[in-house]
């Protein structure tokens, strides 16, 4: 059996890091599967998709690594639209998706493990989100 769910999240851009554990969760209970595995997908071509421990410390060195990996302040051929070359070469390093594999409905994630959307962006968005359940 394989169930979807849609969510629209909002960021703020500028490697904006959401927590989107709990929706997680609650679409794997929701779906009443006990044992399989769940993908969760961002639309989009400026975020991506991670685990990460969601501590202030570790935000702020995960933005770090971005800015000194792929810089805002140099030139993108891209940047001729809107300014934001750096984001999309972000998103495509981190990738639009995770799986996730869960047994008795729950997730295999770690103690200090949570699923998170990365807007790269220079702007807030509203970033549509599928959350796709398969399973038995």
């Amino acid at each position: 059996m394989i169930v979807t769910t849609r969510l629209n999240i909002k960021t703020q851009g500028n490697s904006d890091v959401v927590d989107i554990t709990h929706e997680v969760v609650q679409a794997v209970s929701e779906a009443e599967i006990n044992n399989g595995s769940v993908t969760v997908f961002v639309a989009g071509s400026t975020a991506g998709i991670t685990t990460i421990e969601v501590e202030p410390g570790l935000i702020a060195d995960f933005r770090g690594l971005w800015d000194r990996l792929v810089p805002r302040d140099i030139r993108y051929q891209h940047d001729a639209g809107e300014g934001n070359g750096f984001a999309h070469v972000r998103a495509s390093l981190l990738g639009p998706s995770l799986t996730i594999p869960f047994s008795e409905g729950r997730l295999a994630l770690g103690t200090w493990q949570q699923v998170v959307i990365v807007d790269f962006d220079n702007r807030p968005r509203t970033r549509p989100v599928v959350i796709q359940v398969s399973g038995e």
